[in-house]
């Protein structure tokens, strides 16, 4: 299920993310196939992306667990899953072959449990008094997620 990211004020599309391994019978939902754009990288669109996408699918859709899944070699997405609270849960060794080469994959998760916690600080990060005049974060999730 496909997601496409419009920035509110100029109705462009700056990125898309999916729900991937959709699995109702074990209420299992994992964040996939996500390509921010140079305009919504690093900034508090992406966020707010990632934190509705949660919070539909633990709310909304009554997951209890919400996956995060990325090459190891990833590391800007290793550490976007662990800004945006995610736990980190292991490399699965030779997980799949991408254009002919062998991949590893770092398998990150959010629970149902957790979500309140995490909801919190993506709200309370997301608030307009998080940010100086020139958008720059005061507190970082990183440090609300402890």
């Amino acid at each position: 299920m496909c997601f496409v990211i419009v920035e509110r004020h100029s109705a462009k599309a700056v990125g898309w993310a999916s729900y991937m391994r959709i699995e109702p019978a074990h209420r299992v939902i994992e964040v996939g196939n996500v390509m921010f754009s140079p305009a919504l990288r690093r900034t508090a669109g992406a966020t707010e992306a990632i934190y509705l996408m949660a919070r539909n699918a633990f709310e909304a859709l009554g997951y209890r667990r919400f996956e995060w899944k990325c090459n190891a070699l990833n590391a800007a997405s290793r550490r976007a899953a662990l800004r945006f609270g995610f736990t980190f849960e292991g490399i699965f060794r030779q997980h799949m072959v991408v254009k002919g080469r062998s991949r590893d994959t770092a398998w990150f998760s959010m629970i149902d449990a957790e979500w309140p916690k995490r909801k919190e600080a993506f709200e309370t990060w997301l608030q307009p008094s998080n940010f100086d005049d020139e958008g720059r974060q005061k507190t970082s999730l990183s440090a609300l997620n402890g």
